[in-house]
């Protein structure tokens, strides 16, 4: 089985498990204070490919960017999604989703997902995503909490992870730290041992002013991640991949 991963834009991407293919956390079009910071793979939800599913860890507009997706034109594509998230997805026209708590599964075609912890200050799961032997964990923008330790445990063979990196904190609340940064998503991948690794969410710029007064993050640094892996996971392999640039596994 052929398994290929596609970064769209930030924390979005397409994997495509043999022809199945599973859209992650849709960024889809831009707006004052968000900004993707790099050429997005996929311009609008009718330029997609035809999917076997998508997956929604959280609410936050830069990772479930409805209005965008609506454009999709096949409404009854499954949704896996955080729990608290599916009156808004069937209110955006779609009409199969699927809420998940940690530990929970569901099916997307030939693909199994299961939701895993997350921490981020709203609601939001990660997912470790299966088909024949093929297994990927999607990180979302979670801080690195203990309780991802759990994914090594359960799944012990991971062939990849995609990890948030841009370390993003809020200056107002206390400069709280709210997205793992690039050592720590190194750390998690000595933790996970994934055969391959991709960094994502590192791109995102907020604006000159909003970055100056309201966050904090590294931007466009993942060689950090994967100078860091390399120190701390050295089994695994970092590809820093550019939007719709494909890599199979």
């Amino acid at each position: 089985m052929t398994v290929t991963v596609q970064r769209v834009v930030h924390a979005s991407a397409l994997l495509d498990f043999d022809g199945a293919r599973i859209l992650t956390d849709p960024w889809l079009s831009e707006r004052k204070g968000y900004h993707q910071g790099e050429p997005r793979s996929v311009r609008s939800a009718a330029e997609l490919p035809p999917l076997a599913g998508i997956v929604i860890s959280h609410g936050h507009y830069d990772h479930c960017d409805l209005a965008a997706l609506a454009g999709y034109p096949d409404k009854a594509v499954p949704f896996a999604v955080v729990r608290g998230l599916a009156g808004r997805v069937r209110a955006a026209g779609f009409t199969r989703v699927t809420e998940l708590d940690p530990w929970q599964s569901t099916r997307l075609g030939p693909v199994l997902v299961t939701a895993a912890p997350a921490l981020h200050g709203v609601p939001e799961v990660t997912f470790v995503l299966q088909h024949d032997r093929t297994s990927v964990f999607f990180g979302a923008d979670t801080l690195r909490i203990p309780a991802l330790d759990e994914v090594a445990r359960r799944f012990p063979a991971l062939d990849l992870a995609l990890l948030p990196v841009n370390g993003l904190r809020i200056r107002p609340a206390f400069n709280k730290q709210v997205v793992m940064d690039a050592a720590q998503a190194a750390e998690l991948t000595r933790a996970l041992r994934p055969r391959l690794a991709v960094p994502i969410h590192y791109a995102f710029t907020a604006g000159r002013l909003r970055e100056a007064t309201v966050l904090k993050l590294v931007r466009n640094r993942p060689d950090l991640f994967r100078d860091a892996t390399a120190e701390l996971a050295p089994d695994t392999d970092v590809r820093i991949l550019a939007p719709g640039e494909p890599l199979v596994l």
